[in-house]
This record gives structure tokens, sequence and C-alpha cells, in this order.
């Protein structure tokens, strides 16, 4: 078993500003985690007041990208309902290289109605019609970042269009940034993490659920006769303490009780989180993103980079 990696995750639409998220960048960066990642919604979700509001993922991690130099950023998962795939390709792109190639691309099909409606932004009616434009998009930024400088890209699907487009800028990383999909569909995820994904998550979801998801996606991987590793990761809410008062604070302050934190996270003492962390290394997981809610708590990051993180390495 290899080193497995540790990420903080946020959610940043329950009410954060780009402050907020910078100081939980730099003290990610400055504790020793391998990456920071962000939601990206535009609306909160549950009974908290949400402010200051929302935060555009892409336009935050061009703002961290300047501020960090040595942490991973990335999204978990962008909405391909957001925003077309050619200014997409061009904006992950972009944050790629004011990073220095440190950036990681999630992308998911978008399910959120809600927020949909709140913004404006166009939902399509049927789960299918969204995965048929997410395959679509999937293609195109994929193929615009592999085009060689000098030639251009086209495409014709159903849903978008692309003539003659110079598929510029290029990301700085080769052949391009990791594309990650995530997910617990049965059929066509496991597919298209198969054809485009340098890595595979399965979001907050049982140890054993977790196993059968990777297992489809690795019997994707093998069907499709793929060469390339596939990473597999996991996505887990975090409430660590030193003590059981601890934890029972860090659990109030989200809104969460204790013991459904144990059952459906990553909670309890640290002893607890690592035995738990190598649970989901044992059914294949190499990486870990710790969802962290209370963004104002930095010894909680602090606390697992020094107590958890020395013991999964």
């Amino acid at each position: 078993m290899g080193r497995m990696r540790l990420r903080i995750f946020t959610e940043p639409q329950q009410g954060a500003s780009y402050d907020t998220l910078l100081t939980v960048a730099k003290a990610t960066e400055d504790l020793g985690y391998d990456a920071f990642f962000r939601s990206d919604h535009f609306l909160r979700m549950g009974d908290t007041d949400g402010l200051p509001g929302p935060t555009d993922a892409w336009v935050t991690l061009a703002g961290l990208a300047r501020e960090t130099s040595r942490i991973r950023l990335g999204t978990l998962m962008t909405a391909a309902t957001f925003r077309h795939p050619g200014p997409l390709a061009i904006s992950v792109a972009q944050v790629d290289r004011m990073s220095d190639g440190r950036v990681e691309f999630g992308f998911g099909a978008g399910w959120y109605e809600d927020e949909h409606t709140a913004y404006g932004i166009p939902f399509p009616a049927t789960a299918r019609e969204r995965f048929d434009r997410y395959e679509e998009q999937l293609d195109i930024i994929t193929g615009l970042w592999a085009t060689p400088v000098g030639e251009t890209f086209s495409f014709e699907g159903r849903h978008y269009r692309l003539a003659e487009g110079p598929a510029l800028p290029k990301p700085q990383q080769a052949p391009r940034p990791p594309v990650l999909i995530g997910g617990t569909g049965a059929k066509r995820t496991p597919r298209l993490a198969a054809a485009y994904a340098d890595e595979y998550n399965v979001p907050f979801s049982s140890i054993e659920d977790t196993a059968a998801a990777f297992e489809r996606t690795r019997n994707a991987v093998k069907a499709a006769g793929r060469s390339e590793p596939m990473v597999y990761s996991a996505a887990q809410v975090l409430c660590c303490g030193r003590d059981d008062a601890e934890v029972a604070r860090r659990a109030a302050a989200i809104g969460r009780d204790v013991a459904e934190l144990k059952e459906n996270g990553l909670a309890g003492s640290p002893a607890e989180i690592v035995d738990k962390v190598g649970r989901f290394a044992e059914v294949g997981a190499e990486r870990m993103y710790l969802q962290v809610l209370d963004l104002s708590d930095l010894d909680h990051l602090e606390l697992v980079a020094s107590q958890v993180a020395p013991q999964v390495r």
C-alpha cells in the first residue's frame, strides 16, 4: 500500500468569503496537507443563512493559485451545467498556468436544481440529457487541451459544436491537469471515468459501498482496455477531537450528531480516524478528501495534521 494523501475539502456555499478560504488554504499548505479543494455551488444547502453568499470556484482557485505555492488546487466537482465547455477549458488552463501546474479538474454533471433556478442557469430536464451534455463536455475539454499547438479542434455533437477552434491556451501540465470524475452511478459513471478520468472519487459513502464502486470502475477500466493508471479516492466529513467533549463540540458546530458522524464520516479521536482511513486504504483508496465544514476552526486542521497524517503515510 502506498502513502495515503490527505486533502482538505471545503463547502463554501454554506457561508465563506474569499478571505476565509484563503486562510484555510494557507493553513492547508503550512500544515503539510496534499491539496485544497472546494465544491462548485452557488446556493447554500440546509438551514444555514449562507452569508456572505457564494463564491465562484474558478475565481477562488485563481486567487489561491497566486497566494499558495505547493498544494494542489481543485474542485469536487465543477458542474457541467454552469459553463460552456470552451470557456471552461480556457479558465482551468489559465488557473493551471497561474498556479505553476497545480490544478486538478473535478468535473460532474450537475444536480442541484434550486441553484440553477436561483441564478437563472438553464437546467436540463432529464438526468439523461445532463449526462449527455456532460459527456460531450468531457470530450471537448480534454480534446481542446490535447490538441497540439498550431492545430485546431473541431467537434460536432448533439449539444455542442466547435469549428476550427485554436484550442488555446494550453494548461501548464502536460498532457493536461488531472481529471477527476466521482459518484456512485452504476453504469455510466464508471464508463466515463475509464474513458476520461485520471482519478475516480466516491463521496460520502460507507466503506462497503466505496469498495463496490471502486470495483465497478476497475472493471470498466479493464473493459476499456485502458493502460493508464487510475487513482481511487474517497471524500468523508471530518470531525476529530482529542477527547469526547471536543468531538461533541465540533459535531455541534456543524449541526451533526456524533453517533451519526461516526457511522457516516470520519469522526472521533485521532486513533479512530487513523483506523477508519486505514479501512478505506484497504479497499483501494489512495487519497482521502477531508470535508471541513467549520472553516473558522483551524485547530481542527492542526490536530489532524499532527496526530493523524503521520500515521497514515
